[in-house]
């Protein structure tokens, strides 16, 4: 099935930056239009007919042991359309003889060959076709199939098909020999099915087959509606025509644009996926990879990213960059406190988990024959994980994507400063900002919302800007994962039982990691309090309190704990906006009046639906360093400086009645001179990499992050730029870039 990107074109872009100027349609915008035509079509084709199948097949495929045929022929009785079962009704017609005796007679590289030229002299349209378990390991014969139908993998547990195989016939098993078990044979397997299938059913255990030929019409009903699963912005406001037609995104589209136009952000307009009680139970067993390729397929609609396609930036994103294979592992810290680790990435933050994947996504979802400059605040963490995140993609897409990362010159720790300067490769550059970290999120989204000059870069440089921060949708979604991932963890060690409840505490400055942990509770994990954890900069405790959003007379106030030095929430009208049924007038006169009268209160009923899921507070200075100390003393774990706020925070307002999670969103190594003030290590004016080898040397947990230390040998002597904090200046800095970067 070809597939087609979402996305407008530049034309419209132009247009809507200059409604009065006459825009010609050249050769770059023709091949635009082309991909909008081709999806066009790509609609009509599924929808040709009134049935659900039309001139299409309905390809299912899977391991041996999935029940591909006894599904099949349920799925053929509900649409009343014919049922093929290639090993009865190819195969063994074709050879007149049994599949087994087949195999037998010519063995298994033979045997391959055959089968896949039986299958390419077979056609068909407006069916089911059951494959055999081996069809996959032929090329061609999947494309001659993949032309005229929708390949339907049905995943099965190993432990089940395994189970089932028990009781099957297996001599016609393609690659069985000596030596061989069968569970090795069919993860070999997975391979190939992972390489041509157009959407998953997660068959989960005890699903019975009627459950799953649901599950598969659904999967091809959802496949065909590519309309289906759009975003809004949070500032949208619905027609009171029911006729008048509603300004939606595209997943692709939101990805690309970052922020939307009203500048609002995007949200889903329908309500997320959920999971069964047994279908996530299925899931904790599983990798982290396989949990997330199950969680962001039902997220991310195959029109935007075909989900093998989608599955393949997985692997790649989250394969060898971290130096944990579970990539988000949970321990035990003491009591009912377990710590999610999340700085086992390339650049030792959470920010990893979303940054190593993001890049993939964006540049599948850019048009061709574009240049993309994507603007980056980042209060010490984002800044290098997107420099690195974007250094990953291929050498073709570096050539039209380009990042400039702004950070507050003098409000993040040294070895952050030299970790985002040393972060700056050929498609990336850092620049300081005498400012705080407020001032650059801010001066983005003014950017951003500067039609005159978003105009100006398309019309005379070819280039559109977008974001990477968690504004951007793309960003926050992967996030979600680690999350569930970390509950599933827990079911898998044996410390709770899948549907027990759990607390979550976790350092909050932009609210879009605290966010994600509520989308995961969206989608079916059991989490039911969010602790929100802040430093001195308070502003989100103090609201969780009151419902007021008070910056008035609030400066932000440098601690040990940077990347949560902030005052301005941008992930925080995603919440509201939920919480408020979506009232996008409201979210508009609500942070307008924050922008013009820095302050805004919520009503009476909207702190009380707050409050019923979310608890807050905060941590000194001195807490924080008298945490990472005790910790340190009791169970020889270093705390980062985030975590440690989290830690104080959750000893004080979690109940113990069940077990807390808390984030911890940094290796403590990125924070060298706080662990050794807290360590009570004699203060040493060393450079920051002689700090992370002190500290190293400590034998303590977690281990040292190497890539972080094998790094620091290269960065400290990088330069970098420093602009004023004004917005002017900041915009005459990103022209330069793209002009060096593309023209």
């Amino acid at each position: 099935m070809l597939h087609f990107n979402r996305c407008p074109h530049l034309k419209q872009i132009a247009q809507k930056c200059f409604p009065s100027v006459h825009v010609r349609t050249d050769k770059h915008v023709q091949l635009f239009l082309s991909r909008t035509f081709a999806l066009a079509e790509f609609r009509k084709s599924w929808h040709s007919t009134h049935s659900l199948v039309g001139d299409k097949n309905i390809i299912l495929m899977g391991p041996p042991g999935a029940g591909k045929t006894t599904v099949g022929r349920i799925i053929g009785q509900k649409l009343g359309c014919c049922v093929i079962d290639v090993d009865d009704d190819i195969l063994e017609k074709t050879w007149n003889m049994s599949v087994s005796e087949k195999l037998q007679d010519v063995g298994n590289e033979q045997f391959l060959e055959e089968e896949g030229k039986a299958v390419l002299n077979f056609s068909a349209s407006g069916s089911v076709i059951s494959l055999t378990g081996s069809n996959p390991m032929h090329d061609a014969s999947m494309w001659h199939l993949k032309k005229n139908g929708i390949i339907v993998y049905l995943d099965v547990p190993l432990i089940d098909l395994v189970s089932r195989l028990k009781f099957m016939k297996v001599d016609r098993i393609v690659g069985q020999n000596a030596g061989t078990s069968m569970k090795d044979l069919l993860k070999f397997r997975r391979q190939y099915y992972k390489k041509w299938y157009d959407t998953r059913v997660f068959c989960e255990s005890g699903a019975s087959p009627e459950e799953v030929a649901d599950k598969v019409l659904n999967a091809v009903k959802r496949y065909q509606d590519v309309d289906s699963e759009t975003f809004i912005s949070t500032r949208h406001n619905w027609p009171k025509d029911c006729e008048q037609k509603v300004s939606t995104k595209f997943f692709s589209e939101a990805v690309i644009e970052g922020l939307a136009s009203d500048g609002g952000l995007f949200v889903p307009e329908k309500e997320f996926p959920k999971l069964n009680c047994r279908e996530w139970k299925s899931l904790v067993g599983a990798t982290y990879i396989e949990r997330a390729q199950i969680l962001l397929e039902k997220c991310i609609h195959p029109a935007d990213i075909p989900a093998a396609r989608l599955g393949e930036m997985i692997e790649t994103a989250y394969g060898e960059n971290f130096a944990c294979s579970k990539i988000a592992p949970v321990r035990h810290l003491s009591g009912n406190q377990f710590i999610l680790e999340l700085f086992h990435g390339p650049t030792g933050s959470f920010k990893d988990l979303s940054l190593q994947l993001l890049p993939h996504l964006f540049a599948h979802c850019i048009p061709p024959n574009c240049n993309y400059m994507i603007l980056v605040a980042t209060s010490g963490d984002t800044g290098s994980a997107v420099l690195n995140g974007f250094s990953r993609i291929s050498k073709n897409h570096k050539q039209r994507i380009a990042v400039a990362t702004f950070f507050p010159e003098n409000g993040v720790s040294d070895f952050q400063k030299a970790q985002i300067i040393g972060s700056q490769k050929e498609n990336g550059w850092a620049v300081g900002v005498k400012s705080d970290f407020d001032f650059c999120q801010t001066a983005i989204k003014r950017i951003f919302k500067d039609s005159d000059f978003t105009g100006f870069l398309i019309m005379e440089h070819g280039t559109i800007l977008s974001s990477a921060n968690s504004i951007n949708w793309g960003r926050l979604l992967p996030q979600v994962v680690y999350h569930a991932s970390a509950y599933l963890d827990l079911v898998s060690q044996g410390f709770i039982s899948f549907g027990s409840p759990v607390d979550v505490c976790i350092p909050t400055g932009n609210f879009g990691n605290i966010l994600a942990a509520v989308y995961a509770k969206m989608m079916g994990i059991p989490i039911r309090k969010f602790i929100c954890a802040s430093n001195q900069n308070h502003v989100l405790t103090d609201f969780i309190k009151t419902g007021h959003y008070d910056l008035r007379e609030r400066k932000i106030t440098p601690t040990f704990s940077p990347s949560i030095d902030i005052l301005k929430a941008s992930n925080l009208e995603r919440h509201l906006h939920m919480m408020a049924n979506k009232d996008g007038g409201l979210m508009t006169k609500l942070f307008n009046q924050l922008e013009e009268q820095q302050h805004f209160q919520i009503d009476k009923m909207l702190v009380e639906k707050l409050q019923q899921d979310f608890v807050a507070d905060w941590c000194s200075e001195r807490e924080c360093l008298a945490a990472i100390h005790s910790t340190y003393s009791t169970s020889g774990y270093i705390l980062d400086p985030h975590t440690a706020v989290a830690k104080v925070v959750a000893d004080r307002m979690q109940d113990k009645t069940c077990p807390v999670i808390v984030a911890s969103t940094a290796h403590y190594s990125k924070f060298a001179p706080a662990i050794m003030q807290a360590l009570k290590i004699k203060e040493i004016n060393h450079t920051s990499s002689s700090q992370l080898y002190l500290l190293s040397s400590y034998n303590a947990l977690p281990p040292p992050h190497e890539a972080l230390l094998e790094r620091m040998k290269q960065q400290e002597k990088m330069e970098y730029q420093v602009c004023a904090a004004d917005v002017d200046v900041l915009k005459n800095h990103v022209e330069k870039l793209i002009q060096n970067q593309f023209i």
